[in-house]
């Protein structure tokens, strides 16, 4: 398994593309094709049809994927967006911190 510098949940910044400059929240991760689904960004209109009696049809909005590499985390504590390092502690849990304050991450 590929690893990833974003993870589901985490608040993230759009550096390019037609939603540059957008935050949201990760809601999906796919590390095998390296893209995330970013709440709010890269919105696209599709044409749903009702399945069953009853259900109701039209178009909605989804948000679509976009590559990992045009994201970058905005750390919790500065606010700013910020590199992930990732480090050991002393008890031997993993965590990832921001590369700015040094604060860890929500994990």
């Amino acid at each position: 398994m590929l690893k990833m510098h974003v993870k589901t949940g985490d608040k993230v910044i759009v550096l390019s593309g037609k939603d540059k400059g957008k935050k949201g929240k990760v809601l999906a991760v796919n590390p095998a094709k390296r893209t995330v689904i970013v709440e709010g960004v890269s919105v696209a209109k599709k044409h749903k049809k009702p399945r069953r009696m009853g259900e109701a049809g039209g178009i909605i909005s989804q948000e679509t994927p976009i590559y990992a590499s045009k994201v970058m985390n905005i750390c919790e504590k500065c606010g700013a967006p910020t590199r992930v390092g990732r480090k050991v502690l002393e008890d031997g849990t993993h965590v990832r911190y921001c590369k700015k304050c040094g604060e860890t991450f929500g994990e």
